[in-house]
Parts: C-alpha cells; structure tokens; sequence
C-alpha cells in the first residue's frame, strides 16, 4: 500500500483527524474504566471494547495500557492546571484572599465536576507505583505555578526564594492528600467547609516570615 493510499481521507474525513478521533476515543474509554472500576479492571481489550475499536488501533497510539492511563492522568492534570491558572488570572488584581479563594475554588470544582476523577485521585493514585511517580511530578508542577502567582501578587515576598519554594511543596503536598481524603469520603466536611480552610490555610503562610527570621538567625 502507498503513502497516498495510507493517508488518503476517508468518507471525507482526513486521516490524521481519523487518527485523532480514535485516539480521543480510547482516552475516553480508558477514563471511564479507570474511573469506574480501577487501574487493575482497567485493560487494552476492555478499553477497545469500549471504545469500539481493535487492538490495532490500541497499539497505533499507546505502546501498552500504562502509557494510556498515564496520558489519561497527564491530560487530566492539565486540564486542571488550565482551569486552576484561567481562576488565578481572573483574581490577580484582588491580592492573596482573592488569588487563594479563586485558586482552591477552581480545584475543588475541576475535581468534583466528574465523579470519575475524585476515584482517580482519591482512590487510584495512592494504590499504584506509576501513579505515584506522576503525582511527584504534577506537585512539583503545581507547586512552581503557586510559588510564581504569589510572588507575582505580593511583589517582594516577605518570605526568602528558598523558604517560598518549601512552603509551596508542603502546601501543594498536604492539600493534594487532603482533598485526596475528602473525596474518598474520609473528611466529613462539606464543600464549603473545605474551600474555607484551605483558603485560610494558604493566607497563614504570608506571616511565616518572622518566625522563620527570628529561628534562623
């Protein structure tokens, strides 16, 4: 078969379009069993079943089911990255309250706005190897994002680069655990109650600067 002949369109439908519609397919396939029934449920005949397509077309875009759920689990970080980010910039000019409500609120909403990704997060990453590598590396992306919006909005941080940076990983780190818990259930607060302390919480970390000072010198 020739090149022309491989790409040819299709009913109209071009084939890197056709490729793609595939592809979104079996991300789709793959969240809604990862989501509904787990990581270990969760497999390339299942997925292509669902999907409706073969195992061919599985192994055109993934080399093997974990590189599907890790695209799944990139996309969705994403995702919530854009969201968190499009909040941040909507509240940069309202000062740290602001910027910490809009923040947390995008979270929490992004999160609970399908119930498939309170499972992923809740109950799939803290039971699977490859899932916690990428949470390592999704909290070292958000923890970046948090440090570079509050010295954007503070201007000269009370708190050194250093000091800055270790508080925004222990932030990102225990709220991602935290909200982890509640969506498991474990929590017994409401919405409300959670987006008001974590609110809180972020604003408390401003005043870490002169007991800090007064320990390290």
């Amino acid at each position: 078969m020739t090149s022309q002949h491989r790409t040819r369109p299709y009913r109209g439908v071009p084939a890197e379009e056709r490729r793609a519609q595939r592809r979104a397919a079996l991300m789709e396939a793959g969240l809604e069993l990862l989501g509904t029934r787990g990581w270990a449920a969760t497999t390339v005949r299942g997925v292509c079943s669902l999907a409706g397509l073969n195992d061919r077309y599985f192994y055109e875009n993934f080399a093997d089911r974990d590189a599907l759920l890790l695209a799944i689990v990139d996309e969705q970080a994403a995702l919530g990255t854009a969201r968190i980010l499009a909040a941040a910039e909507e509240s940069t000019h309202g000062g740290l309250p602001d910027l910490a409500r809009a923040s947390v609120t995008a979270t929490v909403d992004f999160l609970t706005s399908d119930p498939r990704l309170a499972r992923v997060l809740g109950h799939e990453f803290p039971a699977h190897p490859l899932l916690q590598q990428r949470r390592a590396e999704i909290i070292g992306n958000l923890a970046k994002l948090f440090t570079g919006r509050t010295q954007t909005v503070l201007g000269d941080s009370p708190l050194s680069d250093t000091d800055l940076a270790l508080t925004a990983f222990t932030l990102t780190s225990g709220l991602w655990d935290l909200i982890a818990a509640w969506l498991r259930g474990d929590i017994p607060i409401d919405r409300d109650h959670l987006v008001d302390y974590t609110v809180a919480l972020l604003l408390t970390t401003t005043d870490l600067a002169a007991p800090l000072h007064r320990r390290l010198t």
